[in-house]
């Protein structure tokens, strides 16, 4: 692949990529991850600015992509939350990111609406990344999270995962499950009934081959499994609180749970986390989750690198 494909290229959906795609921009992240460790910081994006537009809370994504940013040597500006904005005097998104885009040559974005980051991708005339859109995409955090698997196992082929908590409102469990059905993988999404995953996306991982195996009994499944990854019961999803706190606290992976687990077992987790992961196990060999936090830094470098057309 040439790294001139990627030049002003928008990170909306993992439905716009391709299997080529990813392991193109997991290998960039790679050499770029080895380059820091070498030289501490570089100079890629000298002069370049990136706007990160955040309407929702974020500490993880948020600051790993202002870090990449400056490890590449550029800059950047933004804000954390909508009220800080012009949003809260009635701007419209597309007024925004029609503003910012004549302020910066790369726009990251995160909003609270499914489909939020296409409508200012199709408006800005600089790449936009989706950071984030409702209960739909996360895109880059899939990417560190196929980024994280391949430097854990040193490998994505062969490995049974399972997916565990808010599979309904969880964008990213939405996308990383569109991203494995490109591997040979076998799923089995662990969720209350009520937080099923969505029956599209289970239907086009079957289309596409993937065993998939739907549980709500994580004891039973752990043995199975390779990788477990967790995610939070997203109270800030839930249309109705009544229907959150019949779920609230369905699980919790902790020692009592991993006794029966492989060795070899990992554990990841987009964080941030309430109660599903004890803190027991984080001094344990299972515990991936903050090596996945710094995947962050070299997988956004490469997107920022890559769609500025400076690597």
């Amino acid at each position: 692949m040439d790294k001139t494909d990627w030049i002003g290229r928008d990170v909306v959906s993992m439905r716009d990529f391709s299997k080529e795609d990813i392991e193109f921009v997991l290998d960039v992240a790679e050499a770029l991850e080895d380059e820091l460790g070498k030289k501490g910081s570089l100079d890629y994006a000298r002069g370049k600015i990136l706007a990160t537009l955040f309407y929702e809370p974020s500490t993880r994504t948020r600051l790993s992509f202002e870090s990449a940013m400056h490890r590449l040597g550029g800059s950047v500006i933004g804000f954390s939350s909508a009220s800080s904005s012009s949003v809260k005097k009635g701007e419209s998104l597309a007024d925004t990111i029609r503003t910012v885009e004549r302020y910066s040559d790369v726009i990251v974005l995160r909003h609270p609406l499914d489909g939020a980051a296409r409508l200012a991708a199709e408006v800005a005339s600089v790449p936009v990344i989706n950071a984030g859109d409702g209960s739909n995409q996360h895109p880059t955090q899939t990417l560190l999270d196929l980024y994280t698997i391949r430097r854990a196992f040193g490998r994505i082929d062969g490995l049974t995962i399972g997916l565990l908590g808010d599979l309904k409102y969880g964008r990213t469990v939405h996308s990383l499950a569109e991203a494995l059905a490109f591997y040979d993988v076998e799923l089995y999404l662990i969720s209350p009934e009520i937080l099923r995953m969505p029956r599209h996306i289970v239907e086009e991982l079957r289309e596409m081959g993937v065993e998939v195996h739907e549980s709500t009994n994580l004891e039973e499944t752990v043995p199975k499994l390779d990788l477990l990854y967790v995610t939070r019961i997203q109270r800030e999803r839930f249309p109705d609180e009544e229907e959150y706190m019949k779920v609230r606290g369905s699980y919790q992976v902790n020692a009592a749970v991993l006794r029966n687990a492989k060795e070899s077992l990992k554990v990841m987790h987009p964080l941030p986390r309430v109660d599903e992961i004890h803190p027991e196990v984080d001094g344990t060999g299972h515990a991936l989750y903050f090596d996945q936090v710094f995947s962050g830094i070299p997988v956004r470098m490469a997107l920022l690198g890559l769609t500025l057309g400076v690597l």
